[in-house]
């Protein structure tokens, strides 16, 4: 079962039928959905959904209460940084839902920057993004980062211009720097790759090089165990998990996603056996090894 990040432009307000038969596919399937709050593509995916009495469904929103929650689903609230107003307050909910889906269907209406940076969140996280050009009536599959660039320098210069400008820092570095993921990117797309592919979403995916951020990240994490500094590891290793896709980590654990949540942070106190299962799921296992007061401990009990 996938986590299918559905979005769009708030110009899109009627569903082609295209469309439609991919959400009845998401349907059929039994894959969880996430989606926003806003009018336009999201208001009429949520009505979709309602018509078909489908509750698998979690509405995200920036700030307290949802624009839109039709079927009166599961709500996620995500805060956007403090001071942020018009599309930066709102993208705070696109990013985590980048983060947290497996696929992505995004409803563009052929001119919206904000879906556009969507698919770029999605590629640069080694996830696949089906882009439903509404005007034109035609699907473009992005698989891939170097695919999203190729897709947006064939887009008129004006909407290169906007979706730059509205993508952080950190973002556009990320497509700047070229196809090598971070770690958390690269765990991402290891997760993915280790899903089956939804309905109506193409699921083979490019295999990422283990990246010199993953190397890096190991060996901290190495060195918070060997100083057995717990707050540091189970931090980190919620920031992976998260970054990983949370979904992902409980469906691999068999433990609840609210559950992991409030185990993997700073103050968390999870059983040492969630670790494990946690540590299972991203692909790292735990290794021990005799330190070198303990090898000479060793060294003179044998010898009396």
């Amino acid at each position: 079962m996938n986590r299918i990040f559905i979005g769009g432009s708030r110009q899109v307000s009627r569903l082609p039928p295209e469309v439609k038969k991919r959400l009845d596919n998401v349907i059929a399937s039994g894959h969880q959905v996430i989606i926003g709050d806003a009018n336009g593509a999201d208001k009429a995916v949520q009505r979709h959904f309602l018509g078909r009495h489908y509750d698998k469904v979690t509405v995200f929103c920036t700030g307290a209460t949802p624009r839109n929650n039709l079927g009166a689903w599961h709500t996620r609230h995500v805060d956007a940084r403090k001071g942020a107003k018009g599309f930066e307050f709102y993208a705070a909910k696109d990013r985590e839902m980048a983060r947290e889906a497996d696929f992505g269907l995004m409803i563009w209406d052929g001119r919206s920057p904000g879906t556009v940076l969507n698919a770029m969140r999605l590629a640069v996280a080694g996830k696949i993004a089906v882009l439903f050009n509404v005007p034109e009536n035609n699907v473009i599959n992005i698989k891939t980062l170097s695919g999203w660039k190729a897709f947006i320098s064939r887009c008129s210069r004006e909407l290169q211009t906007d979706v730059k400008e509205r993508a952080s820092p950190e973002e556009w570095q990320l497509v700047e720097s070229g196809d090598q993921p971070s770690l958390l990117l690269s765990l991402n797309a290891t997760a993915a790759r280790q899903d089956k592919g939804a309905p109506g979403v193409e699921s083979s995916l490019v295999e990422a090089p283990r990246s010199a951020a993953l190397e890096e990240a190991l060996n901290a994490l190495n060195d918070a165990l060997a100083r057995g500094d717990a707050t540091t590891i189970m931090d980190t290793l919620g920031l992976i998990a998260r970054e990983h896709g949370m979904s992902h980590v409980a469906r691999k654990t068999g433990l609840a996603r609210e559950s992991l949540y409030r185990s993997l942070d700073a103050t968390g106190n999870p059983e040492f056996a969630t670790v494990l299962r946690v540590l299972a799921s991203i692909g790292v296992r735990l290794e021990a090894k005799l330190n070198s007061s303990g090898a000479e401990r060793e060294h003179v009990g044998s010898n009396s």
